[in-house]
């Protein structure tokens, strides 16, 4: 007989029937998510996959999302969210469509991730809806890619989106898409993509309709979603109940709000129970950003979500369930909790960091072997732009890059990785020059990047890319070129990024970590060097044998082996690893 779990409110449900209703659902947004990686044009959705997907129930609670981008968790609540607020159940009707982007109306992060979000019908009636969300190239605005941290206000962004309906009983709505597209550097992709968008929704929709049929009907479904949100909230209120009775506070810092000016932004947060709940409070940290790095509600929920999830249970499933146990306290008119119209565009610098600083307040609250010292904690961003050597018009290649992994107790940090609420992969060189007048120069790690400890931070990465013709327009986005990553346990801090123009030649020039439409003539190159991760643990501690395999592979040099572990350590490591050993 199969074991019935027995809920506090007296319900019951069978845990293996949650798990394997769970399963289907994953599996309805893993083939999403196929369709629109196989079907659309732009680069940043086809190759680095920029892009998530997600099913909700009737009342608009996340019940599953695909195992993309973190950070659109917040943006596929919040546009669902907008939908049922602007439109009352009976306003909905089957074959609709709808579209937005806009972070203070529609729940939105950011204008280039466009939400489309179709309802699901089953028996005649309202009962789930299919949703995904794209980073669009291109959205208007005062910079090509639509994102600049120096932004001073949403305006300066690009083309915001209510939420409105793109489709009715079927019928897409030719003239808003073609709104849409002109108000796009590159409108021909983008109104293919949303138009895989919608395709790609009308798949899920079928596929969701398949299974509540299977399941008996609308009434059977219902209780099964039920019962996974009352499963993933008692499993959240388990592991917080585990946790001790005390907070944890960690501050982290921005280089700068984005806007060139002033000093280091604080990001201070503040984590612990209470009662069945966890708070996670954001108090201390620093006003509104003048330039666009300010997080928008829908982007600190999908942070913080992320956070916990990673630090309490990453098995637990991304839903309501999960959502409903998290308090979120965000001082108004901060960067955490700002005002319109202020811009949001290089949100996930922000998001980056302030994950940094409440998984470093979970430190305090959770066993040894699952704290983590600091990571790159930023989302290093760099684009090229022009005219197309054949005359076909404006191209736009953007890429985020990864860095360094904080280091634990029991691990080194990963080199070269996406960290915390960006997932997304890299642009393939192949691709980049098949597609691009660009040629990639170089492509590897930072040497020495990785912080020293016991265990050492994960290792940035170097990219150099070389503009084939004139007037090509570069802009770039990063952090932590000031402060680098903080250590733990006594490790060492991560190394600092780097933004470099024409390395190695008379007119060398290193720029700022927020840089926007610079010129770059034929020939000209830049170099971006992302930051390291952070160090676990007391350097003098880093076994011999793990010394002597970081020298071999050449991610330490020996000067900074000397320097960070100290001399007779390293020279007994160099000697391990076949080196000459140091005079």
């Amino acid at each position: 007989m199969v074991q019935k779990d027995v809920m506090s409110q007296g319900q019951e449900f069978d845990p293996i029937a949650v798990e394997v209703f769970t399963n289907r659902l994953l599996a309805i947004t893993e083939s999403m998510a196929s369709n629109i990686m196989r079907a659309s044009f732009s680069p940043q959705i086809k190759e680095r996959r920029d892009f998530s997907v997600g099913i909700f129930d009737h009342q608009g609670r996340l019940i599953a999302q695909g195992t993309h981008i973190p950070v659109h968790l917040g943006s596929l609540m919040g546009s669902v969210e907008a939908v049922l607020v602007r439109w009352a159940p009976a306003e909905i009707h089957e074959g609709d469509v709808y579209v937005c982007n806009d972070p203070y109306t529609a729940g939105g992060t950011h204008l280039p991730d466009i939400s489309v979000i179709t309802p699901i019908f089953a028996e005649g009636k309202l009962t789930a809806f299919a949703a995904n969300i794209a980073h669009h190239s291109d959205v208007g605005g005062a910079v090509p890619g639509s994102t600049s941290a120096a932004a001073r206000s949403i305006y300066e962004e690009g083309l915001r989106i209510p939420i409105i309906r793109v489709a009715r009983g079927y019928q897409v709505d030719d003239d808003l898409i073609a709104l849409i597209a002109l108000n796009s550097r590159l409108p021909e992709e983008r109104a293919l993509d949303l138009r895989v968008q919608i395709s790609t929704n009308e798949k899920g929709s079928s596929a969701a309709q398949a299974l509540i049929s299977r399941l008996g009907g609308i009434v059977a479904f219902r209780q099964a979603v039920d019962d996974v949100l009352r499963y993933t909230l008692r499993r959240t209120q388990h592991h917080i109940a585990l946790l001790p009775d005390r907070s944890g506070t960690f501050t982290a810092w921005l280089d700068d709000d984005g806007s060139g000016e002033g000093d280091h932004v604080p990001l201070t947060a503040t984590v612990y129970k209470d009662g069945k709940s966890l708070v996670v409070d954001l108090a201390g940290s620093g006003s509104q950003s003048r330039g666009g790095l300010n997080v928008s509600e829908s982007a600190l929920r999908a942070t913080v979500y992320y956070c916990v999830k990673a630090m309490l249970d990453p098995d637990l499933t991304a839903n309501k369930g999960m959502a409903d146990a998290i308090i979120i306290k965000a001082p108004e008119g901060s960067i955490v909790n700002p005002l319109p119209p202020a811009a949001c565009g290089a949100r996930t610098i922000t998001c980056q960091r302030l994950a940094g600083a409440i998984i470093g307040a979970f430190r305090n609250l959770v066993p040894r072997d699952k704290a983590v010292a600091s990571s790159m904690d930023t989302m290093p961003t760099i684009s090229f732009s022009g005219v197309r050597p054949d005359g076909g018009g404006i191209y736009l290649c953007g890429e985020t890059l990864g860095g360094g992994c904080g280091a634990s107790d029991t691990t080194d940090g990963m080199d070269a990785v996406h960290v915390h609420i960006t997932n997304s992969r890299n642009l393939p060189t192949e691709i980049l020059e098949h597609e691009f007048p660009l040629r990639v120069e170089s492509y590897g790690l930072v040497v020495d990047s990785g912080g020293a400890g016991r265990h050492r931070g994960g290792l940035g990465i170097v990219r150099e890319v070389r503009a084939l013709q004139a007037n090509t327009i570069f802009s770039a986005r990063s952090d932590s070129h000031i402060l680098g990553a903080a250590g733990a346990d006594g490790g060492s801090h991560g190394g600092l990024g780097r933004l470099l123009r024409n390395v190695g030649r008379a007119d060398e020039q290193i720029l700022s970590s927020k840089v926007r439409n610079v010129v770059l003539a034929k020939g000209e190159t830049v170099r971006i060097e992302t930051p390291g991760g952070a160090g676990f643990g007391e350097p003098s501690l880093r076994p011999i044998e793990a010394l002597a395999s970081d020298l071999l592979d050449g991610l330490v040099s020996e000067g900074a082996a000397r320097e960070q572990y100290g001399e007779q350590p390293t020279i007994e490591a160099l000697n391990l690893s076949g080196l000459r050993v140091l005079a």
